[in-house]
């Protein structure tokens, strides 16, 4: 009710703008319609006799209680007081005169409940802008300032700190979510951390994933959450990796099973990829989820393919290199076309062997790739022979230079080889001069056997000693073939593999061709 002072003579009441204004002028003349009315407990801590939350304010010279609260100033009045209808329409008139005399729009604040004072509306302006806000941040959701700083801000912004975001990232959290000031500490962000513990996600790394992706404070943990967990689990990712994969992409917790992860599983699983592998793939690089399929992943398959990628290398080269889905692809491959055509004149043909012996190559930088053909021409190698070379074995252009002159110089002073063997068997450069083809080489001349580089070279260490005990060379023609970081493959033999193990399944095999993960 307004003051009999602030009413015309007779009944007929004073103009609304009227009223606000004569109340601008005299704040002091609002005198309290009702006994103070007890609040709830507020949750930070009890608030005083002087500081009850629903007393009114009959003056402004009540301080801020910061002495009590070192670590947030603390308001005079977070609610206001209890009014009429013209009351309130007086409130929100100034209150909206207030917000847009400082730069505010209120227009989405209309059918919010906003406090009885232009002083507490204040007082929750300057607490966002000492926390870090500006008035333009304000304007992105200026829904926050329905929170009452008492009761929703300050208990919010203390528990954050207290689960690691520091105490000056604050400001820069609620910038990039808002409405966490909304939240109810216990009933929805305390059941969010212990779900992210109870995902072996570190206590140290809260902080860190939160700031990353702070919306995970709004998501159902029974919802979106829980079922993209329970799905890569199903594809086979191990339970203890999914903690390190919501650090390193919290993300995927956010993404829907049906619409997101399992289409872009499918996808993959329908190149040749098997689960197995997409799982330790996901494990090691969980953004790869991040990846569009309908913008960036079929578009860049669809690339390869346009390149001359044979269909059944697709899944090999996901393996080895599984950024290449995400990459501007088409631009790049363009590039390094030309440049293997016009550098080290290879043929589009021979530059799609290369790719998917090495699809690394899209993104090697090409003075890097020179290093290592500019050496072997500087060796008197024809540049024919040395794309050749590369075509075989496209390992050569991302070696150390240093590494293959000590490896060039012990076949020419040591081995004292022509180098025509050189260009038929490449792979050479790939092994270590200390740890196999020195020891190999002695063996060899402990026992008198002259033989081809690849047959002492390319098999594992039983293998060789199995045929250092052998009474005959077999035939060069059916040897194994060569195969970067994977296993021998021998022809005629099916999918029978030489390596140290003898039992390993499909899937490890491809597995083990990765080059990075």
């Amino acid at each position: 009710m307004i003051t009999s002072q602030l009413r015309g003579r007779g009944s007929k009441p004073i103009p609304i703008t009227k009223i606000a204004k004569v109340f601008l002028q005299n704040p002091h003349k609002l005198t309290p319609i009702s006994p103070p009315i007890q609040s709830h407990q507020n949750p930070c801590a009890p608030l005083s006799h002087t500081q009850n939350p629903l007393w009114v304010l009959q003056s402004c010279d009540h301080s801020t209680q910061s002495s009590k609260f070192p670590e947030y100033e603390m308001p005079s009045v977070t609610w206001g007081v209890v009014q009429g209808r013209k009351e309130r329409l007086v409130s929100r008139v100034i209150i909206c005169d207030y917000l847009k005399s400082i730069g505010i729009v209120p227009d989405e604040l209309e059918n919010l409940e906003l406090p009885s004072t232009v002083e507490v509306m204040r007082e929750r302006v300057e607490f966002l802008q000492k926390l870090g806000l500006s008035i333009d941040d304000i304007n992105e959701y200026p829904l926050m300032l329905g929170c009452s700083v008492r009761k929703n801000m300050i208990p919010v912004l203390a528990y954050l700190e207290k689960i690691g975001i520091q105490r000056s990232k604050l400001g820069e959290f609620v910038k990039n979510y808002p409405q966490v000031l909304h939240a109810s500490v216990v009933v929805e962000l305390v059941p969010v951390i212990k779900f992210l513990r109870g995902l072996d996600v570190e206590k140290l790394d809260i902080g860190y994933v939160l700031q990353k992706y702070p919306e995970l404070l709004g998501y159902k943990l029974e919802g979106t959450m829980s079922t993209s967990v329970a799905y890569l689990v199903s594809i086979g990712v191990t339970p203890r990796d999914i903690g390190p994969m919501v650090t390193q992409y919290p993300y995927l917790l956010g993404m829907r099973v049906g619409t997101v992860i399992k289409p872009f599983v499918d996808y993959l699983v329908s190149l040749g990829l098997p689960k197995k592998i997409l799982a330790r793939m996901l494990e090691k690089r969980a953004y790869l989820l991040g990846y569009d399929l309908e913008e960036t992943i079929k578009p860049n398959v669809d690339c390869l393919v346009a390149f001359g990628i044979r269909r059944e290398a697709l899944a090999s080269i996901v393996a080895q290199y599984p950024q290449i889905l995400g990459q501007p692809l088409k631009a790049k491959m363009s590039s390094q076309q030309f440049f293997f055509s016009m550098k080290l004149k290879i043929d589009p043909e021979g530059f799609a062997r290369v790719i998917e012996k090495m699809p690394q190559i899209v993104s090697l930088h090409q003075h890097v790739i020179m290093k290592p053909v500019e050496f072997l021409l500087g060796r008197g190698i024809p540049s024919e022979d040395v794309a050749k070379m590369v075509v075989k074995c496209p390992q050569l252009v991302a070696l150390r230079v240093e590494l293959m002159k000590n490896s060039y110089y012990f076949f020419k002073s040591e081995m004292g080889r022509p180098v025509k063997e050189l260009v038929e068997f490449p792979e050479y450069f790939t092994y270590s001069l200390e740890s196999r083809i020195k020891p190999r080489y002695q063996r060899l001349q402990s026992k008198g056997i002259r033989c081809s580089l690849k047959w002492f070279l390319n098999c594992s260490d039983q293998r060789f000693e199995e045929r250092l005990q052998g009474e005959y060379i077999e035939t060069e023609i059916s040897g194994p073939s060569f195969c970067m970081g994977g296993k021998l493959e021998l022809p005629g033999v099916g999918n029978e593999m030489v390596s140290d193990g003898e039992d390993e399944s499909d899937d490890e095999i491809l597995y083990r061709r990765t080059v990075s993960l």
